[in-house]
Order: C-alpha cells, then structure tokens, then sequence
C-alpha cells in the first residue's frame, strides 16, 4: 500500500522521479504539498487544486485538534470525506505549531506570559483560541491523526529554535528518538498507517547524521529531515540537507520540510529530496505578493532552470496605473484572463477575497510548473 517506485534516477545529480502508493492514490515525486491548515488550502476551492496539479495536501494536527476537534472529523467519516477531497493528505504531528503557538493565553491575559513546557510524557502548552491549558503526548498525537484518516502521518517531535545550543539540540534529538518509538507501537495498534520519523540535530553535523542513522534503522516508508527552516539561513539549510541526503537511506523517499522558496526547492531536488510542503506560496498572495519569471536585474536564479524570477509586492504604489498582467505565458486563470496588475492592486487595497484567491492561484501555478520543468530535466538527465 505504501510501495515507493523510482521511475527515473538522474546521472548528472541524486535527483530523481518516483511514485509513492498510497491509499488515497498514487503520488509522482517530487511533489510540492500545498498546507490547508485546518482542511482547507485558503481561498482555494478543490476544482482550483486540481487544475494546478496538486495530488496531495498537507492538514495541520494542532489546528484541526482544537477545532473543530479530531473526535469530530472521526464521526464524519475522516478528513478526506470531510473535505471532500479524493486524494492523498499527509498530517503533521502539530509538534511544531504546539511549540510556537503554545503561549497563547498571552493573548488573553496580559503580562501573562506561559510557555508550553517540554517533558518526558509530553508537552503541556495553552491554546492559541482562547488560552486554555492542553497536553500533548507521542501517543495523543499518533491517535488523533488516526482519527484524521491521513494517508500519512508524522511523529511527535521536539523541534528546537535555530538558536538552540548544543546541548539543547542533543537532548531534542534523544528525546526525538524515544518519542518516535512511542509512536511507531502506538501507530501499530490500530490500522498502520505511513508513520514518518523526523531528522533533529540543528546545525551540528554530527548530531545530524546520527540521526539520519537512527532513522535508517526504523522501517518507516518516507524519511522526513525536520529543523531547516525555523530561522536559518539559505546556506545553513542546503548544508544541513546535503548532511541528511548523504547518510538517509536512498531507496525510501526524502521529505524536507517546510521549505518552499522556488530556489530551495530547486536546489534540494538535485539533492535527492521527494518531498515539500510550505505555507510560503499562499502566506505570500494573501499579502499581496507575487512570483514571476523576470530577467530583470536583481532577479534571482532558480538552479537547473532556464529561467529566473523576481518577488513583487502588487500593494506598491507603482503598479496603480500597470496595464500589464504578470505573465502573459502563465497557466494560470489570473495570466489567462489578464488580469492587469493595476486591478489586483485595487482588489486587495478594497480586502477583495477575489484578488488573495487569484494571486495564490498564481504561486502555486508557478511552484508546479516550477517542479514539472524539474521533472523533464530529470528524464532528459539534465539535471
């Protein structure tokens, strides 16, 4: 049910083609996973994601547990039924939101300040909705994506900041470990579902490999590297993902998280990752910004492509009277209908649900067709 096939190996770099069987359907690596954080990818209706080519979405653990509740989907029938969507859903475990959203009751009462609090048994942290106290174990967190009917499902992890020290990074990766082997028995007591281990070790080589290591021993279907995006820099990600890519077991997909800038996507790629997800494509439009394939000076280079590409923010004052839609060759409904950028500027000055739905469109196309160039370079071994 979860069989991994490489279709195509690349000669000229570790990239590579494949397909991943999952309950829900088949899934052609690599493969960008569009976050609908509580069952939804914002202002996307499912006919959108299917004509950009999204064959799988991530849902968020944490969000979806505090509302409308994981007992709740169950009784409906799980997420897919839920939603409506006919395809595969990966979950994370919401370890990483618990860390960074559990100080929430500030939010509620000031001066208030309660931190979530790691332990062996779990994390106790306070909602982001309305300040109340939760506690979170491997177990729970295992349990409620079962509930979820994800096709894959993420372990409970301990996610450190960039700026942990080293010592505060090894006890997260030991903890990481025990935690995994929490989840993997408790994942085994019901229908086993793709349980996905996560790399921790920060920016520590050493740290890093052994926990590549740890996880080449678990029999998990997919690999996940965890850490490389919570504050680093660009350079600091490509060489904690050159470390994993290195030791991680090349027969099983790679799966790097949160990453989704297309130049990072393009560069782990060649490093022999499968798998993306980011927030990045639909954080941006909802603010106004926008990707484009530019030769414009400043424009930034995307590795393997034949092209580049420049970050624009259509909120800026001098696009009020551009008669010009972005890109006259995009896919995209936005860059079909041109649209011009004087329009779209008006739609999210006047909070126009219309213009953030018609800007994330357009991301998420180039992101795809960002991915589907990759591809045919693979087959043509040019990449």
């Amino acid at each position: 049910m979860y069989e991994y096939k490489i279709l195509h190996q690349s000669t000229q770099s570790d990239s590579r083609i494949g397909t991943i069987n999952l309950p829900h359907g088949v899934v052609e690596t690599p493969v960008f996973m569009p976050v609908g954080t509580v069952g939804a990818v914002k202002t996307l209706t499912l006919d959108d994601l299917v004509n950009i080519g999204v064959q799988i979405i991530l849902a968020n653990t944490y969000h979806l547990y505090l509302r409308p509740g994981d007992k709740l989907i169950k009784l409906l029938g799980g997420l897919n039924q839920y939603i409506k969507w006919n395809k595969p859903i990966l979950t994370d475990s919401g370890g990483y939101q618990i860390f960074s959203l559990g100080e929430g009751i500030r939010q509620f009462k000031k001066n208030d300040l309660r931190k979530a609090k790691i332990g062996e048994r779990g994390v106790r942290f306070y909602s982001h909705l309305d300040g109340k106290e939760h506690f979170m174990t491997p177990e729970r967190a295992i349990k409620i994506q079962h509930n979820l009917s994800s096709d894959i499902i993420m372990a409970f992890d301990e996610c450190p900041p960039a700026t942990a020290t080293r010592d505060e990074v090894e006890k997260a990766v030991a903890r990481t470990f025990r935690w995994y082997k929490r989840c993997e028995k408790e994942n085994q007591k019901n229908f086993r579902r793709a349980l996905v281990p996560i790399c921790q070790g920060g920016k520590f080589k050493d740290l890093r490999e052994k926990s590549c290591r740890f996880l080449n021993k678990t029999s998990a279907p997919i690999l996940a590297i965890g850490g490389v995006s919570v504050g680093e820099s660009k350079k600091d990600i490509y060489k904690v993902t050159k470390w994993c890519t290195g030791v991680l077991d090349k027969k099983r997909p790679k799966y790097l998280m949160g990453v989704g800038y297309p130049e990072d996507i393009a560069k782990s790629v060649k490093m022999g990752i499968d798998m993306f997800d980011c927030v990045l494509p639909t954080r941006l439009a909802r603010h106004g910004t926008v990707w484009v394939k530019s030769k414009a000076p400043g424009s930034k280079t995307i590795y393997g492509v034949d092209y580049k590409y420049r970050q624009i923010n259509l909120l800026q004052s001098k696009y009020r009277l551009d008669r010009d839609t972005l890109d006259e060759k995009c896919r995209c409904k936005l860059c079909r209908e041109r649209f011009s950028k004087s329009y779209l500027r008006h739609l999210l000055k006047e909070r126009e649900p219309l213009g953030i739905h018609l800007l994330t469109v357009h991301n998420l196309t180039f992101v795809f067709d960002l991915i589907a160039d990759i591809k045919l370079k693979i087959t043509n071994n040019s990449y």
